[in-house]
């Protein structure tokens, strides 16, 4: 039989770091091309002992349908803890749980754009947002990145040239896959044309709670006194990702319209899950816990920065690491960082090839991304050592 596929889903292609799993699946090959927590991060042993008095005590609340806003004690923890940590919601937000910080892209593009309107996104950005905006048939306007954020004269042409866009997307704190983070300067710039134009901004925090250095800078959303700014927040990668727990804060009049999106889409978040998550953040030391998963990233960033030092320079240069699960690597003009990243599976090392995160993958790129949370040490290790000697061999 012949399929006729829908014109939103015609022009779209697999997810290219779901497509280097299939590689690194290989129990041979090194993969440096993940965004996965460290597998000791995970809190095992407190969501054990939390499952067991669930089921024990509390079963039909876990294995029951439940309401699409989500389990109601979680959502008044995580407003009592985001205004408390984060200076985070005002009298006209509302808090939606949703299934991990991903639907929280779908529902907002779902609720806010019709066909051609325009997303202005960070130039990378996280592939798994673009592809949620593109298969609503959103027109992606990418803004290049610096050191301290996207460039914003830049932003403000693309607000002048663009009458239909609808929001703005930014990963303020070290960002996927740059790993770069926005000046707290930008962060008001950002939300000064956001009101000056009209247009909503979608903050997406999932590395926020894990600097490994430097001091936090307030959320964008700590600023909004006008609803201009959707929240979106997740325990993937600070509990479990596999878990599918996030979160949006927004204007009560929009999270409205993404509650019933939602309704047509899975009905509600796992609830399980939801009370694991509301359990963990009331009956344990939370702080405690994300004070751990920071040591655990500072010692891992800092064996992949001295690898990298060692066997990089003076060709393959990178981005400061001061927090998040990444390191954005580019590479001299003379080398094809495509045929590097080809060259690089054949040698059994998977990394994510830039050009995956533009908003138009046919631009010009010269950068890569590692992962370093993954990996065991000594996996980082054998795996930048091949690609420094590869990239030795390529410039000869």
């Amino acid at each position: 039989m012949e399929y006729h596929f829908s014109d939103r889903v015609l022009t779209l292609k697999p997810s290219a770091i779901r497509e280097i799993f299939k590689y690194a699946a290989d129990p041979s090959v090194i993969s440096l091309s993940a965004g996965n927590p460290a597998p000791e991060a995970f809190p095992a042993r407190e969501i054990a002992e939390i499952s067991r008095d669930v089921l024990a005590n509390r079963a039909v609340e876990a294995l029951q349908y439940s309401i699409t806003e989500g389990y109601a004690p979680l959502r008044t923890h995580l407003k009592e803890y985001m205004k408390s940590h984060h200076q985070v919601g005002r009298d006209f937000d509302d808090i939606l749980i949703t299934s991990g910080a991903q639907q929280v892209m779908d529902l907002v593009t779902k609720s806010l754009c019709n066909e051609g309107d325009v997303v202005i996104c960070e130039a990378p950005s996280f592939i798994g947002s673009l592809n949620s905006f593109r298969s609503y048939n959103a027109r992606l306007r990418g803004i290049p990145m610096e050191s301290d954020g996207m460039n914003v004269e830049l932003l403000e042409k693309a607000l002048q040239e663009e009458p239909r866009a609808k929001f703005i997307y930014t990963i303020p704190n070290f960002q996927n896959p740059s790993g770069i983070t926005m000046s707290l300067e930008k962060r008001r710039a950002v939300y000064e044309l956001a009101k000056k134009y009209g247009v909503l901004i979608l903050e997406d925090n999932p590395y926020g709670d894990l600097r490994i250095s430097g001091e936090p800078l307030p959320c964008i959303k700590s600023f909004d006194e006008e609803g201009v700014v959707v929240y979106a927040g997740t325990f993937s990668k600070v509990i479990s990702p596999g878990m599918r727990v996030g979160y949006a804060i927004a204007p009560s009049a929009l999270l409205q319209k993404m509650v019933v999106c939602k309704q047509g889409e899975d009905v509600h978040t796992n609830i399980w899950s939801q009370i694991i998550c509301d359990s963990f953040l009331t009956n344990y030391d939370f702080d405690a816990h994300l004070e751990h998963l920071r040591e655990i990233y500072r010692k891992k960033s800092a064996v992949m920065l001295h690898e990298m030092e060692k066997e990089f320079t003076p060709y393959i240069t990178w981005e400061p690491v001061t927090g998040g699960l990444f390191a954005w690597c580019t590479l001299p003009d003379k080398i094809d960082m495509l045929e590097f990243c080809k060259q690089a599976v054949l040698r059994k090392v998977c990394v994510v090839p830039g050009n995956t995160f533009l908003t138009d993958e046919k631009e010009p790129c010269q950068s890569f991304r590692i992962n370093y949370s993954t990996p065991t040490d000594e996996q980082l290790v054998k795996g930048i050592d091949i690609l420094g000697e590869l990239v030795r061999d390529m410039m000869k």
